[in-house]
């Protein structure tokens, strides 16, 4: 009994020895300093909030308003912010047109950039506007894109007009808008309305206007054809690229005549076309007779004039002018 109670003993005291040492190695062991395990959560954010950036297009140089953005004026950044419309490619934004000034630094936004319908027209036309109903628009059948032939019918009024008359006044042109449907794709306040459906409500609404996409300088002479006449669209099919010859008819004059100098062997100047020619204009009486003659004016007349002086060896005294065209010669009897 004694013996096995040594035994005991001698194994507790090994086991306090064990478990001493044990405590010893640990109280060795360098523990973190708590300054280090304080400043970690505060580290990791840091490192986040730098790595959460976004590229952005910004204006390299200051961008004026109505200009065309060339590519060098342009370059990307990156921002902890990424704004809405905001774009990341440069090759996107060039060659868009700002509606305002921008500076140096900004960030372009889609809504800074010109949009709508003036995109789709094209460099040398316009977006005329010109009244529509059921009969001049196809039945309604008109739709954005299409193309038409403009007819005009003149009918006589005595003045500008001298005959009624009508005549394909411009060929193949473009369809941009009718109604409350265009080609920009733009939904109209007549389209919100139609519910899930604004194309069915588009059909359905009467047109009331045709917007045409017009050389600049035969915009005078639809304006002066609607004005005086009235306008038949003719729809014709996408593929059918025909076109008159202009060479078959006389140019038609404008109202205002460009300087010519009076220097004798200075070169004419070259016949007017584009912006210069919609500068000078048309006139309803050209447009009438195709500038070769002035309207109510008799190809041939009798106009009597107050009577001379009685001329020795002659019969009478009375004298009258002859007019043939624009030529005038006064005979006396």
């Amino acid at each position: 009994m004694i013996n096995l109670t040594k035994i005991i003993a001698a194994i507790l005291v090994l086991l306090a020895i064990a478990l001493g040492g044990y405590a010893w190695m640990l109280g060795r062991q360098t523990s973190p300093p708590p300054v280090a395990t304080g400043a970690a959560p505060n580290a990791a954010p840091a490192k986040a909030q730098e790595a959460v950036t976004y590229p952005v297009v910004v204006a390299a140089r200051t961008l004026p308003a109505g200009e065309a953005i060339p590519a060098d004026a342009l370059r990307v950044e990156r921002l902890t912010i990424n704004p809405a419309g905001a774009f990341q490619d440069t090759a996107v934004v060039a060659g868009r047109v700002p509606v305002l000034d921008l500076g140096e630094g900004t960030p372009l936004l889609e809504g800074q950039m010109a949009s709508g319908l003036a995109l789709k027209v094209l460099e040398g036309e316009r977006a005329v506007a010109i009244k529509a109903d059921e009969v001049m628009g196809v039945g309604n059948k008109i739709q954005p894109g299409d193309f038409v032939d403009v007819f005009v019918m003149l009918k006589s009024d005595n003045k500008d007009i001298d005959r009624t008359q009508a005549r394909l006044l411009l060929s193949r042109k473009r369809v941009l808008a009718f109604g409350s449907a265009s080609v920009d794709g733009l939904a109209s306040k007549a389209g919100d309305k139609a519910g899930s459906n604004p194309q069915q409500f588009q059909r359905n609404d009467p047109a009331r206007t045709a917007v045409l996409a017009i050389p600049v300088e035969d915009v005078n002479r639809l304006t002066l054809a609607d004005s005086s006449g009235r306008l038949l669209l003719a729809l014709r099919n996408p593929g059918d690229t025909s076109q008159p010859d202009p060479k078959l008819f006389a140019e038609l004059p404008t109202a205002l005549q460009p300087v010519r100098s009076a220097k004798p062997g200075d070169v004419l100047r070259v016949p007017l076309e584009g912006l210069d020619r919609a500068q000078a204009g048309l006139t309803a009486i050209d447009l009438s007779t195709g500038g070769q003659s002035v309207p109510n004016r008799p190809a041939t007349g009798v106009r009597p004039t107050v009577p001379g002086p009685r001329v020795a060896g002659r019969s009478g005294g009375l004298q009258v002018e002859v007019i043939r065209g624009e030529k005038s010669e006064t005979l006396q009897y």
